[in-house]
């Protein structure tokens, strides 16, 4: 015993931290018998060291994995207080940044910045944020699988044709929002470090300063474990449709829009989402695909010639011309025969909103350079898309009015019952 002391003991809870093969903590049953001693006989050198923050102390619970700072630690006091927990099973120690920046060997890390982050004492589910550009090499290289719904996704390489460097994963990443709601990609620091070397390069040349806060949702089920409460907008919209699809047939005819996208959204456009840049060109392709998931999308054989699909238009010369209606005029007259609600400003704000976003896409702002960088597409995509969902999930509710419609065991989605949808 008089061969024990701080240094020693610090000496190895470090080395069992930076050995280990995802940075965990030592058991305080495993230090005292590696030790050779009594765990109690080690307190009053463990309360030192706590107090001087070169240790510090985790707790088992049901919702707390000891293993690995997950969030970082509580007060000294409350630390020093865990110590006299009789199951020596449930307290794990670890070195703390103070002593760990002394020690650690920063070459042993390099080109692996998010690794020698967790080597230097970050809590593993902290949180980096990057510009969303950071995402364009991954969204739009096929050789990656890229999924991503707009609160949470995942990245994976697909391809043995690549370099080994090429060859990685990330587990995870969500969004993050500064004061001004301007969007970011964010990351827990766990995952960062599990990216091959030359990509936590390419994450670190994009990674933002300031203060961005978690998307609400994925703070609730990444870091608390709880159940996500709502779905992202761009989710929804497509749920909205498949809804609409069950509906129409319900109705004993065609349905209404050709392509529903899966009841599990598993066919849901790889682009369809906020914009991952936000320049003049992508809003217009974002404009062009979400038009043909509606306009172009609409099945005129719902109809059943129940209303003209040509309107008859006098020339100045007194001729009668023929002209093709678009398909939302004839969904407009549709629902107008068909339809008889006591207020009819809910479905104008809906047609209204698609017929935007198909004068959108007929007449873009065209530039000479279509490549301008601006922020506010992000917020003109934001209010397109806000629009977008209100109009098709009024469609939705006419069409539960149907009589053939209300009388179907169809179960709506809570989430869009209640209206609990992210819309950034």
């Amino acid at each position: 015993m008089n061969r024990l002391n701080k240094n020693k003991i610090l000496h190895e809870i470090t080395r069992v931290y930076l050995e280990s093969s995802d940075f965990n903590g030592i058991s305080a049953e495993q230090l005292s018998r590696r030790l050779g001693v009594r765990f109690n006989a080690l307190f009053d050198l463990l309360r030192e060291l706590i107090a001087e923050k070169k240790v510090g102390v985790l707790y088992f619970n049901p919702f707390i994995n000891p293993h690995i700072i997950r969030m970082g630690f509580e007060s000294e006091s409350k630390q020093i207080a865990r110590l006299t927990n009789p199951e020596t099973q449930a307290i794990c120690l670890y070195p703390r940044p103070a002593h760990l920046e002394e020690v650690v060997n920063r070459s042993a890390y390099r080109d692996e910045p998010y690794k020698l982050a967790l080597a230097l004492g970050s809590p593993q589910l902290a949180y980096r944020s990057f510009d969303l550009s950071v995402l364009e090499h991954y969204r739009n290289d096929p050789r990656y699988m890229y999924e991503n719904d707009d609160i949470r996704g995942h990245i994976c390489y697909n391809s043995d044709q690549m370099s080994e460097g090429d060859q990685t994963m990330l587990e995870g990443f969500s969004f993050s929002y500064d004061s001004d709601l301007n969007r970011a990609v964010a990351v827990l620091v766990r995952y960062l470090a599990r990216l091959t070397p030359e990509h936590q390069q390419i994450w670190k040349a994009k990674e933002l300063e300031g203060d961005y806060k978690l998307h609400p949702d994925y703070y609730r089920n990444a870091i608390l474990g709880e159940f996500s409460e709502g779905m992202s907008i761009f989710s929804a919209f497509v749920d909205e449709l498949h809804l609409i699809y069950e509906m129409t047939q319900g109705m004993n005819r065609p349905p209404l829009f050709r392509k529903d996208y899966g009841k599990d959204r598993d066919s849901k456009p790889r682009k369809f989402g906020f914009l991952v840049r936000p320049t003049l060109e992508e809003f217009n392709a974002f404009v062009l695909l979400l038009d043909k998931m509606i306009s172009e999308n609409i099945n005129k054989k719902f109809f059943q010639k129940e209303v003209p699909y040509e309107t008859e238009d006098e020339r100045k010369d007194g001729k009668i011309q023929i002209r093709p209606k678009g398909t939302l005029q004839i969904l407009d007259d549709w629902i107008r025969g068909h339809h008889s609600p006591d207020d009819w400003k809910h479905w104008d704000e809906a047609i209204q909103a698609f017929k935007e976003i198909r004068n959108k896409r007929q007449n873009p702002a065209h530039a000479i350079d279509e490549d301008i960088f601006d922020q506010k597409y992000f917020k003109e995509q934001r209010e397109l898309m806000i629009g977008a969902y209100k109009a098709i999930r009024t469609l939705r509710m006419i069409f539960e009015t149907h009589p053939q419609v209300s009388s179907l065991d169809l179960e709506i989605p809570h989430y869009l019952q209640e209206g609990k949808i992210w819309k950034r």
